[in-house]
């Protein structure tokens, strides 16, 4: 191997490790808990340190976009070299996929279990006005209740609803979660579709193409989602395409999250994949170009 080609080896392997992806997850993060206290504090004279989180939120999208700005900057350097390949496999988009890690226990603590939610039930509550579907009876939730606790596996649970076209389906299988696990929609799904929408589209999305992505969705979600109110849709895809959001009212915070997953199943559905790429083993999805949306 020569010079060149060793560097132009460092070079794609720096560039494939950077953490764009669980920047991104980060950042979703800092929006959903920043939505949540927002909701909240409607109801209260004390801001609760929303203000601090709309500042970390911003610090994550310029971290992003530097990040993205580096990787182009690599990918431009290495075509001035004559070395450019093709672009490195974007597995960053299964960022928000991963199990996250939990924290080592000491001897006594394998068995204690994290204290129940006292937050009510208003998760169900805005599913159930977001789907129209009802609440599954008591006798039943206590049977099924948390039989999804991990946020990547609800995601491809909801992708399989929407596949199937069954909104009772869907409602189902977001009843049975808790707030935290269906919150965690939002931040599962951000990395997953841009990507998706890169696919369906055949290049990384701009803001021009948010016309297209909305005729492409918007009538599948809104019949799963009858109850959600259009700008949410139309939040998320501005933020896929990287273009500004028409400034709205605080959204209740799990309309952003269960839209998301659902607009997720949407866009696997338009790219005829199965909702089991979504798990982060799954060998990577070839990618269409010049595909139509």
């Amino acid at each position: 191997m020569s010079l060149l080609e060793e560097l132009g080896a460092q070079l794609r392997a720096t560039s494939e490790e950077l953490p764009t992806g669980l920047v991104s997850v980060a950042m979703e993060r800092l929006r959903s808990a920043a939505d949540l206290l927002n909701w909240v504090r409607q109801t209260s004279v004390d801001p609760m340190g929303v203000p601090q989180l709309g500042n970390a939120t911003e610090h994550a999208e310029h971290a992003a976009a530097a990040l993205r700005l580096a990787q182009d900057a690599i990918a431009a350097y290495l075509s001035a070299l004559g070395l450019a390949g093709g672009p490195p496999p974007d597995g960053d988009y299964k960022a928000g996929l991963k199990p996250e890690e939990t924290a080592a226990t000491g001897p006594g603590d394998q068995h204690q279990q994290p204290p129940p939610e006292k937050l009510g039930k208003w998760w169900q509550d805005r599913v159930a006005a977001l789907t129209g579907e009802a609440p599954p009876p008591p006798q039943d939730t206590g049977a099924r209740a948390d039989r999804t606790a991990d946020t990547a596996e609800l995601l491809r649970r909801v992708a399989a609803g929407v596949r199937s076209g069954d909104r009772a389906r869907l409602g189902r299988d977001l009843h049975e979660v808790n707030a935290a696990t269906g919150l965690g929609l939002s931040a599962a799904s951000n990395p997953v579709l841009h990507r998706l929408a890169g696919d369906l589209l055949g290049h990384e999305p701009r803001p021009e193409d948010l016309q297209r992505l909305r005729t492409a969705a918007s009538g599948r979600v809104r019949s799963l989602l009858p109850g959600t109110p259009p700008a949410v849709l139309d939040t998320l895809l501005a933020r896929i395409c990287r273009a500004p959001a028409k400034a709205e009212a605080p959204a209740h915070p799990a309309d952003s999250a269960v839209t998301a997953g659902v607009l997720t199943g949407v866009l696997l559905a338009r790219l005829g994949r199965d909702p089991a790429t979504l798990h982060p083993d799954a060998p990577e999805p070839l990618r269409h170009h010049g595909a139509d949306a």
